[in-house]
């Protein structure tokens, strides 16, 4: 896949590897590159390692950036061929060049990523050498960051593996070579893995192969350029909804007898003085138009796909004025089981399916900030907890509904 490559060291072979994708990411990618040498240098003095930058032939020079930033641990540049982007396409470039290296234990960050310190090369390298196979990040995030995480990737992932994993796409990964290997191996690498919906199926695939799993704490929040999911939602959520429910299809056997879910093994001990993550500003305003909007454009389909009961609901949150505006968890958990249920059953096109649910995803993260906005971030992790366990007690009602024939 990577048609250009640098390797003015000439690196043959790796220990250990930091990894960071990147498209048009010049002005920040040497950031997290001096702070990978740094913690390389400070915390794997003892291993052979290289930092690898895997870009989609950035146009505003991230490879330069990137080469040119000074950096006691050697690089490697790698590009995908002129034309071809995704995050998934930069990573299946790492998975083979990690394979080609002998690599252990593979790192990874995301390029705007402005808080990382060296501590977090220990924090997501060091368990890849005491017998786990993929590290998650546990970090401070703003209670409106990652509204797809908190609503979706997190509560779903959740109840239909049964592991809890915070950050199942939090961006910043470690991931074991033996790991590396059964990525390449995959043959379902749909066009939506090939970009933003790399990271949630990643983390599934290790769930999936019985991978020990664990999270460790970063010691920092998240601080990386932040985005309104009103305005910036784009193709994110298409794609990483789309391998959720992709993922779901393809792997029922693993995940169909799973009841409830267990906690995931902690690496490092607490957040410390926790440094408060910057203020992320969502304009509620604006996703509660959204959601009123999509009955013009959806509602045939909303018949359809949703049960009778979960549309009369969803009929009634459309009354309510933004002064009252609810939209409950326990609906919301409804409505993507019946969405789940449409995609694998085929009736509707894919994509429509997940078009016409993203109004619906625009009225609960609405209320869903509503609700969070008197309270610390600590409260609004206990709402988030709680939801997921009303998504655990949905999981039969998706079965009855996943093996009906009718």
């Amino acid at each position: 896949m990577y048609i250009e490559e640098e390797n003015p060291s000439d690196v043959r072979t790796a220990d250990l590897i930091v990894g960071i994708p990147s498209y048009n990411e010049a002005e920040l990618i040497s950031f997290p590159t001096q702070i990978a040498s740094e913690g390389l240098i400070k915390y794997f003095g003892d291993k052979n390692s290289v930092i690898i930058n895997c870009d989609n032939n950035s146009p505003d020079g991230t490879r330069e950036a990137f080469m040119n930033t000074s950096t006691e641990v050697p690089k490697i540049y790698l590009s995908t061929p002129r034309g071809v982007k995704g995050k998934g396409n930069n990573f299946k470039n790492l998975f083979q060049k990690s394979c080609d290296l002998g690599a252990e234990a593979i790192i990874v960050l995301d390029a705007d990523l402005k808080s990382a310190t060296p501590r977090w090369i220990k924090n997501l390298g060091q368990p890849l050498f005491e017998g786990f196979g993929f590290v998650a990040p546990l970090y401070v995030r703003h209670k409106f960051d990652g509204t797809i995480t908190n609503n979706i990737a997190y509560p779903i992932t959740r109840s239909i593996y049964g592991r809890r994993v915070r950050q199942p796409i939090g961006g910043d990964f470690g991931f074991c070579g033996k790991l590396a290997e059964i990525y390449l191996r995959q043959e379902n690498w749909t066009p939506a893995v090939a970009q933003f919906g790399i990271d949630i199926w990643m983390t599934t695939m290790a769930m999936c192969h019985d991978i020990p799993i664990c999270q460790s704490f970063m010691g920092r929040p998240k601080i990386h350029k932040p985005k309104d999911p009103g305005e910036s939602l784009g193709p994110m959520f298409l794609q990483v909804v789309g391998t959720i429910f992709d993922m779901m299809t393809k792997e029922v056997r693993f995940w169909k007898d799973v009841r409830w879910s267990k906690p995931t093994a902690i690496f490092g001990f607490g957040l410390g003085e926790i440094e408060m993550p910057p203020p992320v500003d969502v304009k509620v305003e604006r996703l509660y138009d959204k959601f009123q909007a999509g009955f013009a454009k959806h509602d045939d389909l909303w018949k359809g796909i949703l049960s009778t009961n979960v549309y009369k609901k969803v009929s009634e949150v459309r009354t309510l004025g933004f002064a009252d505006f609810e939209f409950p968890g326990n609906l919301w958990a409804d409505i993507l089981v019946d969405f789940a249920v449409a995609y694998k059953k085929g009736a509707y096109d894919k994509e429509r399916i997940m078009e016409c649910l993203i109004p619906l995803y625009y009225g609960r993260t609405g209320s869903f900030v509503i609700e969070l906005e008197p309270m610390t971030i600590q409260q609004a992790e206990e709402v988030i907890e709680d939801q997921c366990i009303v998504f655990e007690r949905s999981k039969p009602g998706l079965l009855t509904k996943w093996f009906d024939t009718k």
